[in-house]
């Protein structure tokens, strides 16, 4: 009996020696000002070498963490370093408050990829346009956010039309119907309204970009072969923000955009509005316009609720109106009294809704729900001409996101509907509906502290088109040195539409709609690899970084519109391929109040289905550009240079390479700025070059755009911030 108690005695102070040497902690990391939790920050315990990273409600967990004082690092993208000493035992549970550290990096946290995780995490390769290159393209361009992509390496904004003055995105060379356009998540114009939609979106309410190139229909269905490009807006914040944008150009041109967002324990608002005037521009004085004259207004309120911490509800609406209307400067100026000659006139009008419910079920999960329905209505003009139409779309999305300590999941499901109705009075009927049904998963692993691994896979059934199963993965391979690397690859599709920019640029006249019995689906598949590197060098007085990417995407079945034997237009399925390869590379230096960025794009993309392989029409293969930027908090100039190579045109005419270059200059107050910019002050214009418009007037013809039109435009502005002038810093990547 004696023998059986000094046993038990034994073991219980054989346990609490145990309990005293090892102890499981869990120390929470929140953010000073918000006390909101912090997702990926990590913890360190150096003398032990032992590491976690923080979850979705800022906990990292420790097991068998022995007794003692122990050095306790806390670190994260944007906020000021915490170091400490914690004895244990302790409390099992210690929190922490980081505050925010001015003038570094914030952290960029990812929309397009579903992920709350920061940039440096996800295997995807994403570039991030935000905060001060933002800012600086508003400047240039307040009216619509082509500035802002056209200045991105291997990306061309594509003019349609010399009259209306139309844009598409081209992402390495592929046409604008093979990027997808997002914002928030929400796709956002297509079909009949593509020409138009880049057109369309003032950026001042827009706080980052983010850019996918290659396939990505896994994350978002069908039409994302190129990549995607997601416009992420700002939201309200305790702090009120009121922006208020003035900028007049010596073209005539006239721009107002007010932002003003304010938030609550429970409630927040957040409103934008726009409104452009341009006067028809003519800068060759051969009466034919460069600029059309344009009216437009923009306005999106967007209210939001917070039941509470975990659970936002937030709810949209967007309406714009614009009519831009060119050709011949007379009959423009004259309303089309006296003797008409040729203009084209696009009248569009836009209602769309937006809506998104998102909660905390757990600690490890969030679900959300979100809705859009959208109206177009345009009407193109052209003399003995109309191309009149209605568009519905509608997105529903469901997703379920689970968050481990090494792992994430995200399950969804979306339906996607577009209802094209022409015209009854058209003489050539080409309504089309689509109803597409997805579902997908996405999963991010960390298999190390060094490799992250995310791989997806999506299901489309497409009425009428078929099913489509789209993989993709993505390796990324980080070090303690600055040094990264990501490699990814994924399918893609796109259903045909009549929308291309083939039918645009001749006013979809003659265009047949499209006939599911002979036509095809197109596919993709796509591949990327990049490194990346940053470090400092003389003696540290310097930052560098260097992005390499190396890509190549191939489609077959690609969509052609063919002249038939009665002289119509047709689309086809090409008998071959088109393939896009080449390389990126960006380079940023920074000094003090300097910064270089220099980047090249090599853009080798081959019509396979035709004799030779040539080169795809209005693709230069080689363009390079310069940015030189000095900035304090009282002055920004920003020097830029751009090279555009040699180009064929589809009749295989090569044309002339060009160099255009700009300047920005602005001052800084408490209460806002005052800019000027002088864009394209060397005046390149592609009718210094060659004819733009080939006589008569009255039935022109008109040669494809592969420079500026417009020449060089000087801008004056004025920004208005009442509550302060707060500057941003994002990391670009």
């Amino acid at each position: 009996m004696q023998t059986r108690l000094w046993s038990v005695l034994f073991l219980f102070i054989l346990c609490g020696v145990v309990n005293a040497q090892n102890n499981d902690i869990t120390i929470k990391v929140l953010s000073e000002h918000e006390k909101t939790p912090l997702l990926g920050a990590t913890v360190l315990f150096e003398d032990l070498e032992k590491g976690a990273i923080t979850n979705a409600d800022g906990i990292a967990t420790f097991k068998e963490i022995p007794s003692g004082t122990h050095h306790l690092m806390i670190s994260f993208v944007g906020f000021k370093t915490i170091e400490t000493e914690v004895t244990l035992p302790s409390s099992k549970e210690l929190i922490f408050y980081m505050e925010e550290s001015k003038g570094e990096l914030d952290a960029v946290i990812i929309q397009s990829t579903r992920s709350s995780r920061d940039i440096r995490r996800i295997p995807t390769r994403i570039e991030v346009i935000g905060g001060e290159e933002l800012g600086e393209k508003n400047m240039m361009n307040p009216t619509n956010i082509s500035m802002v992509l056209r200045e991105s390496t291997g990306i061309q904004m594509q003019q349609t039309s010399l009259s209306s003055g139309n844009q598409n995105i081209r992402i390495q060379g592929l046409d604008g119907r093979y990027t997808q356009l997002l914002r928030d998540g929400f796709p956002l114009y297509g079909g009949f309204s593509s020409g138009l939609s880049i057109m369309q979106i003032p950026p001042l309410d827009l706080k980052q970009f983010e850019i996918i190139k290659g396939s990505a229909s896994t994350l978002y269905g069908g039409g994302a072969i190129a990549g995607l490009v997601n416009l992420v807006s700002k939201t309200p914040d305790y702090e009120p923000a009121l922006d208020i944008m003035l900028t007049q150009t010596h073209a005539l041109g006239s721009t107002v955009n007010v932002f003003y967002s304010k938030r609550n324990e429970k409630y927040g608002i957040s409103l934008y509005g726009s409104g452009n005037y341009q006067k028809i521009y003519d800068p060759e004085d051969d009466g034919f316009s460069n600029l059309p004259e344009t009216t437009s207004f923009a306005i999106n309120p967007k209210f939001y609720y917070y039941p509470s911490e975990d659970t936002t509800f937030w709810i949209g609406l967007n309406g714009t109106y614009d009519d831009r209307i060119g050709g011949d400067i007379n009959t423009v100026e004259n309303d089309g009294n006296g003797t008409p000659e040729y203009t084209e006139e696009n009248i569009s009008k836009r209602l769309s809704s937006q809506a998104v419910y998102t909660t905390k079920l757990d600690s490890l999960r969030n679900f959300s729900i979100k809705n859009s329905i959208s109206y177009f209505d345009r009407e193109l003009n052209v003399p003995n001409m109309q191309f009149k139409g209605k568009q519905f779309n509608s997105f529903t999305e469901v997703t379920l996101q689970h968050n481990y300590e090494k792992n994430d999941w995200t399950l969804g499901a979306n339906l996607y509907t577009t209802n094209f109705n022409e015209d009854e009075n058209s003489p050539i009927q080409r309504d089309q509906n689509d109803v597409t049904f997805g579902a997908f998963v996405n999963s991010t692993f960390d298999l190390s502290e060094k490799w992250i691994l995310e791989a997806g896979l999506r299901t489309d059934v497409a009425s009428g088109w078929g099913i489509f199963i789209l993989p993709r993965v993505s390796l990324l391979y980080k070090n303690d040195s600055g040094f990264s690397s990501r490699f990814g690859g994924g399918l893609g599709y796109k259903t045909p539409d009549i929308f291309t920019e083939e039918a645009e640029f001749v006013n979809f006249q003659n265009v047949l709609g499209i006939d599911q019995n002979s036509l095809d689906a197109e596919r993709s598949y796509g591949l990327n690899l990049d490194f990346n590197y940053k470090t400092k060098i003389f003696n540290e007085t310097v930052g560098f970084s260097i992005n390499q990417l190396f890509y190549v995407t191939s489609i077959e079945d690609g969509l052609l519109l063919n002249t038939n034997s009665a002289g119509l237009f047709q689309f086809e399925n090409a008998p071959g391929s088109i393939l896009s390869k080449g390389a990126e590379t960006n380079v940023k230096f920074s000094y003090n109040a300097f910064k270089w960025f220099f980047n090249y794009a090599l853009i080798d993309a081959k019509l396979r289905y035709l004799p030779g392989n040539p080169q795809k029409p209005l693709t230069a293969k080689h363009n390079a550009g310069s940015v030189i930027m000095y900035e304090t908090s009282t002055w920004r100039l920003g020097y830029e240079t751009y090279y555009t190579g040699t180009q064929f045109l589809s009749n295989g005419t090569e044309t002339r390479d060009f160099v255009t270059m700009g300047f920005l200059a602005m001052r800084n107050f408490d209460w806002g700025g005052i800019y000027a910019n002088f864009e394209n002050f060397t005046d390149r214009r592609q009718s210094r070059l060659s004819p733009l418009v080939t006589p008569t007037v009255s039935n022109p013809t008109f040669s494809e755009i592969y420079a500026p039109n417009d020449g060089f435009i000087f801008s004056v502005g004025i920004i208005i911030k009442p509550f302060g002038n707060h500057s941003e810093h994002h990391d670009d990547h």
